[in-house]
């Protein structure tokens, strides 16, 4: 099997490269985003291999479609750069659902106590042999009230590191987990709750029409005073211009984000000798009570094994079978419910 793997970055290779070779895979790695100019590079591949940024619209499904190519594997959870209602019944479409979602939720945690106690502040002063104090006053997480949209794997692994710290979870999720078990100290509540009674809130769900700007001007105006927003999902949770303003008005106190919402043009790549054409970026990246990632929170060398493991397992399952389990839509659901997320 002949798979065209997008977005090639040097850590994709080794992890691919060895679980490939296990089942007879062979990867073609481009540095190219897979979109409607770079399609035709599939031209002869079995399989495509995307991520995050990669562009898999109609018009890239219907070419894929008439170059024969039968599989997209996205090597990520999050699937909102695929229009999967248009490949419904066209192609399969299959996913990683996790990979480590202690990495993910970990990086959440890491940012959130770079921010809160100043550490990257603390790193560059010392550097200088600037040891003074002055202005690096934190807060203590314990007792403090945190709201997690979205209590899949990754949200219930940073509700455990929350209650290592002591603080109260205050929960939120469309389809609340069965399994996981409140009291005092975690409640399922509904979104305004999280909103008014939170000290901070994380987000931990996927992007969809329902999502989409969740962290808006509305939202921002119920949270308390000083809120701390992290966003390790999917930039388009956070309305970006939104979240300045309140950062700008003093509402926000804090924002920690690996994903923006327009980080398709920037992420992953060096623009360090470039001026910065996205002004709201520039802007956040320039607060001294902001932290952006380069959506690295999956960035570990556990993940990386996983996502490579999974996505190969998913490709032979469905080259023997004719299906897998993680598969979007191709066979399961009704088209229309694809846009909702409801036929995985």
């Amino acid at each position: 099997m002949k798979i065209a793997f997008f977005d090639t970055k040097p850590y994709d290779k080794p992890s691919f490269d060895r679980c490939g070779a296990l089942h007879g895979i062979t990867f073609k790695y481009f540095e190219t985003k897979l979109n409607e100019d770079t399609v035709d590079l599939a031209k002869g591949f079995d399989g495509v291999c995307v991520f995050v940024n990669d562009t898999v619209n109609a018009a890239v499904i219907d070419r894929l479609c008439e170059q024969g190519v039968k599989v997209i594997a996205l090597r990520c959870a999050g699937f909102n750069n695929v229009d999967v209602k248009h490949a419904f019944g066209k192609i399969h479409v299959l996913r990683v659902p996790a990979y480590s979602p202690y990495a993910v939720a970990e990086h959440a945690i890491a940012m959130l106590l770079t921010s809160i106690r100043r550490i990257h502040k603390a790193y560059i002063r010392t550097r200088d042999f600037n040891f003074s104090l002055s202005g690096m006053t934190g807060f203590d997480l314990h007792g403090k009230t945190v709201g997690v949209i979205g209590t899949g794997r990754i949200g219930r692994v940073f509700i455990d590191i929350c209650r290592g710290f002591g603080m109260k979870v205050l929960a939120y999720d469309k389809y609340p987990a069965k399994d996981l078990k409140t009291d005092e100290n975690l409640q399922y509540v509904s979104l305004d709750q999280i909103f008014e009674q939170s000290d901070i809130i994380s987000l931990h769900c996927p992007l969809t029409e329902e999502t989409y700007h969740l962290i808006d001007e509305t939202s921002l105006e119920k949270c308390k005073r000083g809120v701390v927003i992290i966003n390790t999902s999917r930039g388009a949770l956070v309305d970006a211009e939104a979240l300045l303003a309140g950062i700008k008005s003093r509402k926000v106190g804090a924002a920690c984000l690996d994903v923006y919402e327009e980080e398709s043009d920037f992420f992953f790549e060096d623009f360090s000798g470039h001026i910065l054409e996205d002004d709201v970026l520039a802007r956040l990246i320039s607060m001294p009570n902001v932290i952006v990632t380069s959506h690295q929170a999956f960035l570990t060398e556990e993940a990386l094994e996983n996502i490579a493991e999974t996505t190969v397992n998913n490709l032979v399952e469905l080259s023997e079978t004719n299906q897998c389990p993680n598969e979007l839509c191709y066979r399961k659901g009704k088209a229309e419910d694809c846009t909702a997320g409801k036929c995985f």
